[in-house]
């Protein structure tokens, strides 16, 4: 199936097309990362977990705009809200603003799944993986390599605190160990830089 066949609103095409070329673009928040996303909200699905619709279009909205700078995710949000319909708008955007911090409440199974499905490139395989920190660093090639690995390590060591990076039992059964093996090796590279 095409990406372009997976889009959850049929009577909306121009509007996933607008979205298909916002997201054609170079760096790790690309057409491969939605991909990405979308498969690992249809594992998280086939786990059992709760991913209905909404969940999908968060999906498709979370990174649609993204330059590296601090309002992304509230600018994606934004544009969900003018855009899509009244049953999904306000939802969709609170899922968006959501993944800026991946601090989803535990009662909150459509915040814990999109988180999920974004943060599982973390567990991805280790040459996958490093396109993945590659496609970053591209991301934010406007920031020196210094102040990016700082940035970077702030980012990995905030994360690796939590409890559990993946907040659905599916998502830590899938992807825990994995992502936590590739996170301290990439925090102990970049210690040694």
């Amino acid at each position: 199936m095409s990406l372009a066949d997976r889009w959850p609103l049929p009577n909306h095409l121009d509007l996933r097309d607008e979205l298909l070329a916002a997201w054609d673009r170079a760096g790790y928040h690309d057409l491969l990362h939605l991909t990405e996303v979308l498969d690992r909200l249809d594992q998280l699905a086939d786990a059992g977990a709760d991913v209905d619709t909404t969940v999908v279009l968060a999906a498709w909205f979370h990174d649609a705009v993204y330059d590296g700078g601090p309002d992304d995710e509230e600018r994606s949000a934004q544009w969900a809200e003018r855009v899509l319909p009244p049953d999904h708008a306000t939802e969709v955007a609170r899922l968006v603003r959501m993944t800026a911090h991946h601090r989803p409440a535990d009662d909150d199974p459509a915040g814990c799944a999109l988180s999920d499905a974004d943060l599982g490139i973390l567990a991805a395989p280790r040459e996958r993986y490093d396109a993945y920190v590659a496609g970053v660093r591209a991301d934010f090639s406007h920031v020196g390599d210094d102040d990016f690995r700082v940035g970077r390590s702030a980012v990995l060591s905030d994360l690796a605190a939590k409890p559990h990076l993946f907040h659905t039992s599916q998502g830590r059964e899938l992807w825990e160990a994995s992502a936590r093996a590739n996170l301290d090796r990439e925090l102990r590279e970049l210690d040694r830089r």
